[in-house]
């Protein structure tokens, strides 16, 4: 394969990675709220952070596969899987190899879930929000191609998928301080609540009927 088509294909994949993952995370978030998306049942925020996980891991593999085998730059195997073994920019590519660790780790549990069982996988999980960030530095720093600092168009797109991203954090957190409300008091209680409810319901009515008697 042409050299120039190598890089290319390696530019490409990478940055539609990083939007793919940057809408992984908000996607992430979102599920973690319940939120459900317009015009859609609310699994479908599931199964579309799903979806877009597995496309965004297929896109990170090609980029992958080109780095290593561009003859622009050696960049062995080895070093794409183990941190800051690389002889070529040591710690920028330790970082990518940092991300994509991290990255295994929760694809890995997740298709072992039913084996380790939920609270191990989701503690796993929570290095999704770890490795975005190495990424965008990863990115951030070799994003050109050749050893320099991203600019032009695809940092303005970084610096976009990251004010998203941060958008939807302080969403999240700021939903999660809010006070609670009676009507969300009574949305999450359990099942047993809800009898409990028509019980009291039951003996107010019944006082009421013995008040007027």
């Amino acid at each position: 394969m042409d050299s120039t088509v190598i890089w290319y294909t390696g530019q490409a994949t990478g940055i539609v990675t990083l939007v793919l993952f940057s809408l992984v995370m908000v996607l992430g978030i979102s599920v973690r709220r319940q939120v459900r998306l317009p015009g859609l049942p609310r699994l479908a925020a599931v199964a579309l952070h799903r979806s877009i996980s597995l496309l965004a891991v297929a896109f990170l593999a090609v980029h992958i596969l080109t780095a290593v085998i561009d003859s622009y730059v050696d960049i062995s195997l080895l070093a794409v899987v183990v941190p800051f073994s690389s002889s070529y920019e040591p710690l920028w590519i330790g970082l990518g190899a940092v991300a994509l660790d991290l990255i295994l780790a929760v694809v890995i549990t997740s298709l072992l879930r039913a084996r380790i069982g939920r609270r191990t996988w989701r503690a796993v999980h929570w290095l999704a929000y770890a490795c975005w960030p190495v990424a965008i530095v990863h990115g951030i720093t070799l994003g050109s191609g050749t050893g320099h600092p991203m600019t032009g168009w695809p940092l303005w797109l970084t610096i976009a998928c990251v004010a998203v991203v941060l958008a939807a954090v302080a969403q999240r957190v700021a939903t999660g301080r809010r006070a609670l409300t009676p009507a969300d008091i009574l949305a999450a209680a359990p099942a047993r609540s809800a009898a409990a409810r028509e019980y009291a319901t039951s003996a107010s009515v019944g006082t009421h009927e013995g008040v007027r008697r």
